[in-house]
Formats: C-alpha cells, structure tokens, sequence
C-alpha cells in the first residue's frame, strides 16, 4: 500500500516537473532554431501606434549587412525607417517577404528607408532567402540577436516577424509584431511623412 502510494506519488512529481519544462521553453524571446520553424515566437498581428508625446529616440543601430556594406540608423534621420526583423527559417517571414518589397518599391523616391533586420541565422541562408524572394532594401546581419535586443527600452520586437516604424526625428512610432499587409504598412508610414523632419 505504501509503495503504491510513493509510485503515485513520484508519478505526479515527474508529470509537473515535465509540464514545467515544457512551458518554461515558451518564453517571450525568439529562440534559436533547431530546425526549420522551431523555437520562435510567433507575432499576434496587434499593432501599437505612439503618439508624438510618447516615442523614444531609437537606439544607435550600425551593423554590417548582407550585401557587404554598413548601415548606421543615424545616417537616415529625417526618414522614415521600416525596420522589418525576419529570419529564412520563419514561415511568416517567408510569406510577407514579397508584401514588404511591394511596399519599398511604392515608397521609392520619398523619405523612406526600409531595412531588414536578419536575427539569429546564418548569412548563408539569409542570402538565399533574399535571393529567391528578390529583396532589394539592404537587411544588417544580426546573428546572435544582439542589435534586436538594442530596442528593449522603446517598442521591443518580441516576434518574428515584427516591424517597427521610426519616425523622422529618429523615434520609434509603431510596431506591428507578426506578418503585416501593404495597406497597414502605407497606413504607418503616411502619417509620419506628413510630421516634419
């Protein structure tokens, strides 16, 4: 009887001691991927617009990008910046790659910057993703997801996908976490052209 009970008992510890490991691997933060799709947070398409009274100056993003050059945020205040985060091994990011592009082509001309912000992934299969998906704006290579992390006292991007939307004065205006359509990126960056530089 009593080691029946002890059985049970053990049985119980190490069912919640399961369970516990399980949620515990859920955590905000994206994760690195043990395979294709595996261990990211997926965004939930909310989008959070700030008024003008509570942005905060975006941090000192300078990094290498894939094309072998160095983009430096500072170097484009007085643009408007779509700061698009996304890794090749990200099924939404796949599916909104040719949205983003669509929206860059459409802004060409204006002040708009649009940059990619490639996180935890190898530049190998960045390339690629660029190349079968015929992305044209410039992506910095962030493989251990420091310059991702940089953004944590403004509007931090906890999905991949996210997209934060910096304003003129180099303040970060919107964030949308998850996929986003070309109709709720114009509708971002519209209003921010109209704010003076």
């Amino acid at each position: 009887m009593m080691h029946r009970s002890i059985r049970r008992s053990v049985s119980v510890l190490i069912g919640g001691s399961a369970l516990f490991l399980i949620t515990s691997c859920g955590g905000s933060e994206p994760a690195s991927p043990a395979g294709a799709d595996a261990g990211f947070v997926a965004g939930d398409g909310s989008i959070v617009v700030l008024p003008v009274a509570g942005r905060q100056p975006a941090p000192a993003l300078i990094g290498p990008t894939l094309d072998g050059g160095t983009f430096d945020l500072g170097m484009v205040k007085g643009q408007v910046v779509v700061l698009n985060v996304w890794a090749s091994w990200c099924a939404p990011c796949r599916a909104e790659a040719p949205v983003i592009e669509a929206a860059w082509l459409k802004f060409a001309g204006e002040d708009v910057q649009f940059i990619g912000l490639n996180t935890r992934d190898s530049p190998k299969s960045a390339e690629a993703f660029v190349n079968r998906f015929k992305v044209t704006y410039p992506s910095l290579i962030d493989t251990d997801g420091q310059l991702q992390l940089l953004f944590r006292d403004t509007l931090p991007p906890q999905a991949i996908p996210s997209t934060l939307i910096i304003d003129r004065q180099g303040r970060v205006a919107a964030r949308a976490l998850g996929t986003v359509s070309e109709s709720s990126l114009r509708a971002l960056i519209e209003p921010l052209l109209e704010e003076q530089p």
